[in-house]
């Protein structure tokens, strides 16, 4: 019989996997980056293979395949210090020996959860980003009958072909308003 069990942590739990987290940070610098995503793919593989995690858990374990795209997606270019932050939470999962050992069962990846979900709230707006921005190359490789993975377009080029989606979309909105009639312009005459 299953057993559901919240845990709330206030702003002082936090700090502690705030400093954890900021102990990583520091602790990775210089470190091969490839290396660590390696080791943390290597983890999520094998914890996905052997073991069933609760749900709060194995739903940030999805999302670490995410993060780790992201931090080696050279078209993307994450910015440095949000690429920092990312290795450090992918290098906290990463690591078997962290506040929580991983070997305890059902519990050995409360923290590492832990760590994930607030490097997902620290960066959210790059991680719904880069969604974006894969979707946005998906598309442009079909359109031009291209390989995803081997289109060669940078962040700027998605960033530049949303902003022209939103001037259209703002043109089209105006004239579809006037056509409808249900505004008419006071200041300029529509001919």
């Amino acid at each position: 019989m299953p057993m559901d069990i919240n845990i709330q942590l206030t702003d002082d739990d936090l700090q502690f996997f705030v400093k954890g987290m900021r102990d990583v940070e520091a602790g990775i610098q210089g470190a091969d980056s490839d290396k660590i995503i390696t080791a943390a793919q290597a983890l999520l593989d094998e914890t996905r293979a052997a073991q069933h995690a609760p749900p709060f858990i194995s739903e940030r374990l999805d999302s670490v395949e995410s993060m780790i795209s992201m931090a080696g997606d050279v078209g993307f270019n994450l910015p440095d210090e949000d690429r920092h932050r990312v290795l450090a939470a992918l290098a906290y999962l990463a690591d078997p020996e962290d506040s929580i050992p991983d070997r305890v069962p059902v519990l050995g990846f409360l923290d590492d959860a832990i760590m994930i979900e607030l490097c997902r709230r620290d960066l959210q707006f790059e991680i719904e980003a880069y969604d974006d921005f894969c979707v946005w190359r998906n598309d442009e490789a079909r359109a031009r009958g291209e390989d995803p993975a081997k289109l060669m377009v940078q962040r700027t080029d998605w960033a530049d072909a949303r902003a022209a989606e939103a001037i259209a979309r703002m043109h089209r909105r105006r004239r579809e308003s006037y056509a409808s009639g249900a505004w008419k312009p006071t200041l300029f005459k529509v001919g």
